[in-house]
């Protein structure tokens, strides 16, 4: 066998072995025969929103078994390929077999990092909410060039984005954005992404074309489902209706349909325009509101969540999550995981993935850590 055959081998074999433990397998399997029994019950949609949730977790846990199995079947037929084709000197299949090794491997990666997505609310679809920092133009700028990297990373991964609400700079940019991200796992890849990010560059907007810095924050919060109950005293609200922002034209919104809900214990606001009725904006800006004071319960049981939600709360010097330098070098660095990328293009079109699966590692590490310490 061929070094390079077997170093992908070696590398499969080890991202299996971690996917295998991220899972519990053992305990993962008798799950998965469990829920498969009770599909096969009856009286199961007597709860039709218990039925759902577990059919989502059996849906869940049958996906990433079969991928183990996949791996290892599609491993085994790629080595089967590689040995005959060294032991007949054909190079050109040995290519093709180390080629698919290569594509497993990648594969197994994604994978061990995606069964790390086990909390409570990982599955869920999300939000995502930009402000722009202080700054003006430039902020406002650097907020529409986040909202259509996430938008772009959403896309290239399958997964349905839709505006809810848009408040337009005043000549270029957005003051603030919020999008729905629809697809499994949204919110668990997504999370990680909450903080600040720090832009600095060339202005577009000064003639002198002087270096600025810019910040904008990122929320990320999940959609919650009719499992999970979030209590919301009517008292506790202020509700204003608004104009919807847009482009004009004939299309453009003449009525105060835009609902903008302020909780008012908590200090959160949530707002929605993306309808033309003003009854169902207002229920999806509920629907937002509920799962941003969701969101709030998740923090408090998780530190290092907590700790990002403190990050926060200043749009500014000393909080960035991520730094990203488009002069006078280039260079992406994430400075809770130190993962830097010299293609500052590429993760503005959505080129993310690095940088959320180290934070996800990181984050769920830390969580394991205190877990263990906790014990001993």
């Amino acid at each position: 066998m061929s070094a390079e055959t077997q170093s992908l081998a070696e590398q499969i074999t080890q991202s299996v072995a971690l996917l295998r433990r991220h899972l519990d397998w053992d305990a993962a399997l008798r799950k998965l025969e469990e829920l498969n029994a009770r599909a096969e019950d009856p009286t199961l949609w007597d709860k039709a929103d218990a039925a759902q949730a577990m059919l989502r977790e059996r849906n869940r846990l049958a996906t990433q078994t079969e991928a183990v199995y996949t791996i290892e079947r599609d491993t085994e037929d790629a080595l089967t390929l590689a040995e005959l084709a060294e032991a007949e000197g054909d190079q050109s299949v040995l290519a093709e077999a180390e080629a698919a090794l290569r594509r497993i491997s990648e594969e197994a990666k994604r994978r061990e990092i995606e069964s790390l997505l086990a909390g409570e609310a990982d599955g869920n679809d999300c939000y995502i909410e930009v402000n722009a920092g202080a700054g003006g133009t430039e902020a406002q700028d650097w907020a529409e060039m986040l909202l259509r990297m996430y938008t772009r990373w959403a896309e290239q991964h399958g997964y349905k984005v839709t505006m809810l609400e848009e408040s337009e700079g005043e000549q270029a940019g957005i003051k603030s954005a919020t999008i729905q991200v629809s697809g499994m796992n949204a919110y668990g890849w997504l999370k990680t992404e909450a903080g600040v990010h720090r832009l600095v560059r060339i202005s577009p907007f000064d003639a002198n074309a002087r270096r600025q810095t810019s910040f904008a924050s990122v929320w990320v919060y999940p959609v919650v489902d009719e499992s999970i109950e979030v209590e919301i005293n009517p008292a506790d609200l202020r509700v204003d209706t608004f104009r919807a922002s847009g482009a004009g034209g004939q299309h453009v919104n003449k009525t105060e349909s835009a609902i903008r809900i302020t909780h008012v214990p908590s200090g959160i606001v949530v707002a929605c325009q993306n309808d033309r009725s003003q009854h169902r904006n207002r229920a999806t800006a509920m629907e937002m509101l509920k799962s941003r004071l969701y969101e709030m319960e998740l923090q408090k049981r998780e530190e290092v969540a907590a700790a990002s939600e403190s990050a926060k709360r200043d749009i500014g010097w000393g909080h960035q999550i991520r730094s990203y330098v488009l002069a006078p070098y280039q260079l992406v660095k994430d400075l809770r995981t130190n993962v830097e990328s010299g293609n500052p293009d590429a993760v503005l079109n959505g080129d993310l993935d690095a940088f959320m699966a180290a934070s996800l590692a990181s984050r769920v590490g830390a969580t394991r850590s205190e877990a263990s310490a906790q014990a001993e």
